[in-house]
């Protein structure tokens, strides 16, 4: 019996040809520029160090899914409320800036630089991003420093092969290589990462990588590694770095002042479910739902309301959360920013005057809570004076109290919960209990098949899709 090979299968030779013979030429190019960092990070340490320390403050149910690696095994007990933290950089001027991760050197004091050769130095915090996780610092060696410059990350494409440089679990020049997997992802438990798309790569990087360059075949960084996918603490080929076109134009104004400039638009967003597209009238879930707007914020004062649903943001379509918070932020602030929305069904464009994003502000972070109303298996009651007493409510605030859910009804199920404000129903205010039954009513004789509930709860606002009924 004759046996079949699928030869196909194996490369062929135009592409063996392309694999690089080595990367030792690459890694002698750049590896002097790569630098350890070291800190004493003030902070009170839990008792039960289990290697996994970052991974700890992550939400719950997320510490298995993604862990920032600056710590973890690459940290060293030192006294109660203090801990080493190792991580990694990179050289970018001959002077002495160095590029890191904000999470390597945050709340950390004696931060210090180990070079290539082993010369070790003080370095001073010139400027710290926290929404961007990076961090600039400066040494000064008393000579010029080799050093690495950024490439174009927008260049790069998936299966592009790529070398990464750093100090996982202290051992410092650390080199691994591998390929860009993916671009554009939105890390989910990275706090703020809605202002960056990250590179997935799979070239093995650890705890103690974080704020290490990812090069291209070039020698240029095109990626600051940042976080990793594991079950386990270690690599398993699912690694995310911050993107050099995005991680450039920050470094550059920490180098300069200290900080960064970030738009802000003064909106609480949440994306558009199905359940949302029909109560919506939409065609489709591209876009953004408007859950709120900050009272005096540039949205407000062009005319924003809850309920818009943002389709546009100057010349971008706007397809969910993550790419309006990435085009608000980009966007310099002063700046009017024309921008479409639909409400009622109808398109309109407000033009909004951006103004500067403040730590502390939603900038275009998804913030969804969940609420709903009417014969949808909620019992109301209307607002008096000992209610917003004991929900802490102003005097002119509006509303409808949910006093109680029925189990397994519509808003129970969308997570509606007693003590619950009311406040709106298909964009229509609700100021008591027999407004909310209406617009329920008016909802089901028009056919539609879910309402779209404003509530507020513990001072936060969101919009929730709740299904009607079919037997009305």
């Amino acid at each position: 019996m004759a046996l079949s090979v699928g030869l196909s299968a194996l490369p062929t030779a135009a592409a063996l040809a392309d694999l690089p013979p080595s990367f030792a030429p690459l890694v002698d190019q750049v590896k002097g520029a790569v630098v350890n960092i070291s800190a004493t990070e003030v902070e009170q340490v839990a008792s039960n160090d289990d290697g996994d320390g970052n991974a700890q403050q992550l939400p719950p149910g997320m510490q298995e899914f993604m862990r920032r690696f600056g710590g973890g095994q690459g940290m060293r007990r030192m006294h109660p409320g203090q801990m080493k933290v190792a991580g990694s950089g990179f050289i970018v001027d001959p002077s002495g800036y160095v590029v890191t991760n904000n999470h390597v050197v945050k709340n950390g004091k004696d931060v210090k630089v180990t070079l290539q050769d082993g010369t070790s130095l003080n370095a001073k915090v010139v400027g710290t991003d926290p929404i961007g996780d990076l961090a600039v610092l400066k040494v000064d060696a008393g000579h010029p420093l080799p050093s690495v410059q950024f490439g174009d990350s927008n260049k790069t494409r998936v299966g592009d092969w790529v070398v990464s440089i750093g100090n996982p679990f202290g051992l410092g020049g650390t080199v691994t290589a591998g390929i860009v997997s993916a671009n554009g992802r939105d890390v989910p438990t990275e706090e703020h990462s809605a202002y960056v798309d990250y590179l997935q790569i799979d070239a093995p990087i650890n705890q103690g990588n974080s704020g290490g360059p990812t090069f291209n075949e070039e020698g240029k960084v095109i990626g600051i590694n940042t976080a990793i996918y594991s079950p386990s603490g270690g690599s398993v080929g699912i690694g995310f770095a911050i993107p050099s076109n995005i991680a450039k134009p920050i470094v550059d104004q920490l180098e300069k002042s200290g900080a960064v400039t970030r738009g802000w638009l003064g909106v609480q967003m949440q994306p558009i479910t199905p359940d949302m597209e029909d109560a919506l009238g939409l065609n489709n879930t591209n876009g953004v739902v408007v859950a709120d707007v900050v009272h005096d914020g540039p949205a407000a004062k062009a005319g924003l309301k809850s309920g818009d649903v943002i389709v546009g943001f100057g010349n971008q379509p706007v397809k969910n959360t993550h790419e309006l918070a990435l085009a608000v932020g980009d966007t310099k602030p002063g700046d009017t920013v024309p921008t479409k929305i639909l409400r009622d069904g109808k398109e309109e464009t407000i033009k909004v005057a951006i103004e500067t994003l403040k730590q502390g502000k939603n900038g275009g972070m998804p913030d969804v809570s969940e609420g709903e109303k009417g014969g949808l298996g909620l019992n109301l009651a209307p607002l008096d004076k000992n209610t917003r007493e004991q929900l802490g409510l102003a005097n002119s605030t509006q509303g409808a109290v949910v006093a109680g859910v029925k189990p397994d009804s519509p808003a129970e199920q969308r997570g509606i919960q007693t003590g619950d404000l009311i406040v709106s129903i298909d964009n229509v205010k609700v100021e008591s209990p027999a407004d909310a039954a209406d617009a329920v009513r008016k909802a089901t004789k028009a056919g539609k098949k879910a309402v779209l509930v404003q509530i507020n709860r513990d001072g936060n606002t969101a919009l929730i899709a709740v299904p009607l009924k079919g037997d009305g």
